[in-house]
């Protein structure tokens, strides 16, 4: 976008008072719409795997399990809006679902098969292959009563240590700075829980597992926090300002680790892609062409980033719901999706991208869009009850 349009941005997203103070802290969605491995800017897919600490992708065919569970490549989602998360095949849709915890968020999928679901009550630890719930892990946090919708306390954003025998998760505290949770994972309990930011969106982890990021939406940032010792370090991640507070919708959302670097990759707006050294907390700003605003995002390994636009801010001056696929020189490839989406799964074999239609704000539906990364077609496909996260078994 032009340098002049940027500015203007920031003036035309900030909330009225009035607004603002019933809303508080957030995201934005305008009148015009109803959250492995990937493509080479050359459409050419490239062989790797999905971001690591976060789940990894299977291959988009569905073939039968050898173990009697899922078919490898069905889809499990967390349903936000029940207090399931449902498998799904991609071909057919979903076939079946399994009790976790109220509004589930995020989750992570381990080597060993399980899923690890941040829920409002606690960590949902589910045998994906028996299809059953094995615990809930409670908080460490006091979050308050447990309650339903975009601000509901407990987990958000949830990722896996690269050896599995640690999950992160962020855990939100309504009207006040989150808590980034230490679970083991062997012994079924928070070990630790470390201070972040305002609304933990995400969590990743870096590829050698020595540090943790969450992104935190409503205090523009993203905390830092080193795996061995459990420091903490504040970043700030507000290339349009920190004007409006927490009535602004120019916030981050959801972060991916670079693989060929480290740095963290953070689209705001379709417009500002942040690019974070979360080592010197140095953040460079590359531009983006979908115009829209911008909530999950996927990396594959050869470094093609995937990211969701939900929708305009401005119906008059932006477009609607979008994924954006960035190759790695920055070339930019924009398909459009009917109606708000928000996070985005992708197949190891690069060819497909499953994006949730849950969306944290108004204009959720129940289903996700199949979208072939070489030729932008999409379909849609019912799945669960406002799915936001997502991974492939």
């Amino acid at each position: 976008m032009p340098k002049s349009r940027r500015p203007s941005r920031t003036a035309r997203v900030l909330l009225p008072g009035v607004l603002a103070a019933a809303l508080l802290t957030g995201c934005a969605q305008g009148s015009g719409g109803a959250a492995g491995t990937g493509p080479s800017g050359s459409g050419e897919a490239t062989p790797g795997g999905a971001t690591p600490g976060k789940a990894a992708s299977s291959p988009a065919t569905a073939t039968p399990s050898p173990g009697g569970g899922p078919a490898q490549g069905t889809l499990l989602v967390t349903d936000f809006g029940s207090d399931t998360v449902t498998f799904v095949d991609p071909a057919r849709g979903a076939t079946g679902s399994v009790e976790v915890g109220t509004a589930p968020y995020g989750l992570a999928l381990g080597a060993d098969g399980r899923a690890w679901v941040a829920t409002a009550e606690g960590v949902a630890v589910v045998d994906t292959a028996a299809r059953k719930r094995l615990a809930l892990i409670p908080y460490r946090t006091d979050t308050g009563p447990v309650t339903t919708g975009e601000y509901r306390g407990g987990g958000m954003g949830i990722a896996l240590a690269p050896d599995g025998r640690r999950a992160y998760v962020g855990v939100n505290v309504p009207g006040g700075n989150g808590t980034l949770e230490v679970v083991d994972t062997a012994a079924l309990r928070v070990t630790d829980a470390v201070p972040v930011g305002r609304r933990p969106f995400d969590v990743d982890v870096s590829r050698d597992g020595a540090e943790v990021y969450a992104t935190n939406h409503d205090s523009f940032d993203v905390t830092v926090v080193a795996a061995g010792t459990l420091e903490p370090r504040r970043v700030e991640v507000a290339p349009y300002g920190t004007e409006g507070g927490l009535g602004s919708w120019l916030k981050p959302h959801y972060a991916a680790v670079r693989p060929s670097d480290g740095r963290l990759l953070l689209p705001f707006e379709g417009e500002r892609l942040a690019v974070v050294d979360p080592r010197t907390g140095r953040t460079e700003i590359e531009p983006m062409t979908a115009n829209t605003h911008q909530h999950g995002v996927a990396v594959t390994a050869g470094g093609t980033l995937l990211a969701v636009g939900t929708g305009p801010i401005d119906p008059d001056a932006d477009r609607g719901p979008s994924l954006t696929v960035r190759a790695p020189d920055g070339t930019e490839r924009v398909y459009p999706l009917e109606g708000p989406h928000e996070d985005v799964a992708v197949s190891r074999d690069g060819r497909t991208a499953y994006v949730t239609g849950g969306f944290t704000r108004d204009g959720s539906w129940d289903g996700l869009t199949v979208v072939d990364l070489a030729s932008g077609d999409s379909r849609r496909l019912a799945a669960g009850s406002r799915p936001l996260g997502i991974v492939v078994l």
